[in-house]
């Protein structure tokens, strides 16, 4: 049963994905994992203290099935589909990253490096995830969405602005990678 433990194509993960947009579509809905973390933090009471979280958060429930379908769908994919947790990166790669220090690259899905309690003793560390972390935020909230419901929702709807946000978060990405990680790092 080594096809449990590969990665599904594209002709089955690609009809699934446009189903379950289709299916959403015919709901009136729109899927995006920053609207799941909005419906979190106003059903938590976010929104005593922001309008923006101000809203009646159980018309948007279906959010928090989406939240929890993707934390037991990731750990059963982790825990009972995969044979190796460490994604397959290419040998070059895997070599410039020890050089720049991670010596968990091709060894883990997520370097320790940046996510081990150890990681938690740096203040470099610290400083580099709380800057990334408010960047994600701050982009989700400016771009009106994330990049999985504008990638995958907005352009379905074939929403202009969706792609303007995609192409920018690709330029995003590749900006990061190639400028700024290396300065870092």
């Amino acid at each position: 049963m080594s096809w449990m433990y590969e990665p599904w194509p594209w002709y089955i993960s690609g009809p699934l994905i446009a189903a379950t947009m289709a299916a959403l579509l015919f709901a009136g809905k729109n899927f995006g994992m920053s609207s799941n973390l909005r419906t979190v933090c106003a059903a938590l009471g976010a929104g005593k203290n922001c309008d923006f979280f101000s809203f009646n958060w159980r018309d948007q429930q279906w959010n928090l099935y989406v939240i929890a379908g993707a934390i037991i769908g990731g750990f059963i994919a982790m825990h009972f589909l995969s044979d190796n947790p460490a994604p397959q990166l290419n040998t070059e790669v895997i070599t410039q990253l020890k050089q720049k220090g991670f010596e968990s690259a091709g060894n883990s899905y997520l370097p320790s490096e940046l996510f081990a309690n150890e990681a938690f003793s740096s203040f470099k560390t610290i400083l580099i995830l709380l800057a990334g972390g408010f960047l994600v935020g701050f982009g989700a909230r400016y771009a009106g969405g994330c990049t999985s419901g504008h990638a995958i929702s907005g352009l379905s709807n074939l929403q202009l602005p969706s792609l303007i946000a995609v192409v920018g978060f690709f330029i995003g990405g590749l900006i990061m990678v190639h400028l700024i990680f290396p300065m870092l790092f």
